[in-house]
């Protein structure tokens, strides 16, 4: 047993869609959990950013994690593309909630 309560299988142990669809939705809990843990990590970095007076938007930041998720999706054998606009959309919606809850006029301007 393995996180969540539930067995894993590999893919080519599914033997029907009730396996497969198990499966799917194992990894969609996992991802929601992952991503609610990355969430309270952007919290505290609007507390430190807002502390070191560093704006929401640092462009050199999102191109960084731009690549990195991209050789990551290549090692893992996954569309980089695809990956890429994916962190991008998300990279976009955690800056506009930083911009919402960092103080007014340091919500962006300079790249650090």
């Amino acid at each position: 047993m393995v996180g969540w309560g539930m067995r894993i299988k590999a893919p080519a142990d599914c033997v029907d869609m009730a396996d497969l669809r198990r499966e799917i939705d194992r990894i969609d809990a996992a991802l929601v959990a992952l991503l609610a843990e990355r969430s309270r990590y952007v919290d505290r970095v609007v507390e430190v950013k807002t502390a070191a007076g560093i704006p929401a938007l640092v462009p050199s930041r999102v191109e960084e994690v731009a690549q990195r998720v991209r050789r990551l999706a290549e090692q893992e054998g996954i569309d980089p593309g695809f990956i890429e606009r994916l962190w991008r959309m998300m990279m976009d919606h955690f800056i506009a909630y930083e911009e919402q809850r960092l103080p007014h006029g340091q919500s962006s301007g300079r790249e650090d």
